[in-house]
């Protein structure tokens, strides 16, 4: 068991239970961090491969990120936690904000025994993992940014829920009886609280102070997201280890619509090598690489 006083507060109890089916191939596992029911999904072989961590968006659990994360299990330990609050793990009364999740994030790093790790982050996850690199910046390996959300394009409020209704309307149908439940759970004052919490967290000044290799994947369809072209004018202006691939015909939830496409994706950037599109995932979408940073050197095979 994993204690952190700064995070500690009286938990609120549920039944801790499995899911009655299994969402995918991974295992699904209970565990208990600082006196939490924490729920998560693991990989069931290669225990000495390197780990990888997927973290979910706003307001839901991992499971939409199944897709992307079966897809990678063969090639590295991959977990897929429901961060406290989210999906099935317990909450606490007092809601984490964006450094609270960072540092149970870490929490359960040090439940599995991973010392570091790749993260992959989508929508929330993705300023998640921003902090996680600057309060535990020896224990990421990588950083994989999946349609990067909380910024000054979702605010205010209003405008955050216009632009994820348009995205329901882009999104698998399949999506919404994963996401739905999980919305529900979460509850409108969670809802809330996380929004604030998400508009006051400095997502750009943690992104310009990132010093570690960066993948930034956007869909062109994401209506949460800047155009391709204004994203790549600001990329253009940052001095780093950031590689920016775009999806096109994808929207917000990539890890779910198109998980062939970002599994690709993912493989070539860890093994850097150049970002080129897999002719074998099924469908019409096409990966193609942005921005690569000025401090990025030119991936391993590129002309």
């Amino acid at each position: 068991m994993v204690t952190d006083s700064r995070a500690s507060s009286e938990p609120q109890h549920e039944t801790r239970r499995l899911p009655r089916r299994p969402a995918s191939s991974l295992a699904e596992r209970w565990t208990t961090i600082d006196g939490l029911d924490f729920f998560f999904r693991e990989s069931k072989t290669l225990p000495d491969a390197p780990a990888m961590i997927h973290l979910h968006g706003f307001g839901l659990s991992g499971r939409y990120l199944l897709p992307t994360a079966e897809q990678l299990q063969d090639e590295f330990r991959t977990y897929v936690p429901d961060l406290p609050g989210f999906g099935h793990s317990m909450k606490r009364r007092k809601p984490l904000d964006v450094p609270g999740l960072a540092r149970a994030a870490a929490a359960f790093m040090d439940d599995r025994g991973i010392d570091s790790a790749t993260l992959v982050g989508n929508s929330m996850g993705c300023p998640v993992i921003l902090e996680f690199a600057h309060l535990y910046p020896d224990r990421i390996d990588h950083a994989v940014l999946v349609s990067p959300a909380g910024g000054m394009h979702n605010q205010p409020l209003t405008r955050a829920m216009t632009q994820l209704a348009r995205d329901g309307g882009r999104e698998p149908r399949a999506l919404v009886r994963v996401a739905t439940p999980d919305y529900l759970r979460f509850g409108v004052s969670s809802t809330a609280r996380m929004f604030g919490a998400l508009m006051h967290y400095p997502s750009l000044e943690r992104l310009l102070d990132l010093d570690v290799k960066t993948l930034v994947v956007l869909g062109d369809q994401d209506p949460l997201m800047p155009s391709p072209a204004r994203v790549k004018e600001i990329a253009s202006h940052i001095d780093n280890q950031a590689t920016l691939v775009v999806i096109e015909g994808a929207a917000h939830a990539i890890n779910f619509s198109h998980p062939g496409e970002l599994a690709n994706v993912i493989r070539l950037f860890m093994a850097d090598r150049p970002i080129v599109d897999d002719p074998d995932s099924p469908g019409t979408a096409h990966a193609y690489e942005l921005h690569r940073g000025m401090l990025e050197p030119p991936a391993e095979g590129a002309a």
